[in-house]
């Protein structure tokens, strides 16, 4: 476990056109990719209920959807969102704008491969989680005693959550708790 100076929140990005049409979506966005209406509902939502949780500072993806979603948030709650590149969606590389299942296909049956394996001009599953960790403990440094919420995506979210709580690479699709899209949870 990580034992953390401020409160953190973390929110994955509301649907978006590439959940509805199961497409990879990374950077460099290959397509128009804002938040469906659906989505801009669902983000809205949680907004409310991320009212009574004194949140000081947004951080989010530079993505789009995520992007959107921090705006929605940021003016329910009088915030102004700061962008960081480290957390942005996993670089799937060649799949970027792919359907998912090209992605899936390449990475196979074994789970545990995809922390090492690395779709060609992509990025791994462990540099995810790295870079995700660096903004945690960079921004745990900056700040103290602050309430901050994290909009990302999901599995670079799925990576923070785990990592905070102390579970292992081997043991992450057993421990993980998926993260729906626009949900908002605690992460500490």
């Amino acid at each position: 476990m990580i034992k953390l100076k401020n409160k953190y929140y973390i929110m994955r990005h509301g649907q978006a056109i590439s959940n509805v049409r199961d497409v990879c979506s990374c950077w460099p966005e290959k397509f128009y990719n804002p938040l469906t209406k659906l989505g801009i509902k669902m983000v809205k939502e949680s907004a409310e209920k991320l009212k009574n949780k004194n949140i000081n500072y947004i951080f989010c993806s530079p993505l789009l959807r995520t992007r959107n979603t921090a705006e929605i948030v940021g003016k329910s709650l009088k915030i102004k969102p700061k962008i960081d590149r480290r957390l942005r969606e996993q670089n799937s590389g060649i799949f970027n704008g792919r359907p998912f299942e090209e992605l899936s296909a390449f990475f196979g049956e074994k789970r545990l491969d995809r922390f090492k394996l690395r779709p060609p001009k992509g990025e791994t599953y462990i540099e995810i989680e790295k870079r995700m960790l660096k903004f945690l403990k960079s921004t745990d440094k900056k700040y103290k005693n602050k309430t901050i919420l994290i909009v990302s995506h999901e599995l670079p979210l799925l990576f923070l959550d785990c990592s905070v709580k102390g579970i292992k690479n081997s043991d992450f699709y057993v421990s993980r708790k998926k993260i729906s899209t626009a949900e908002e949870r605690e992460l500490n």
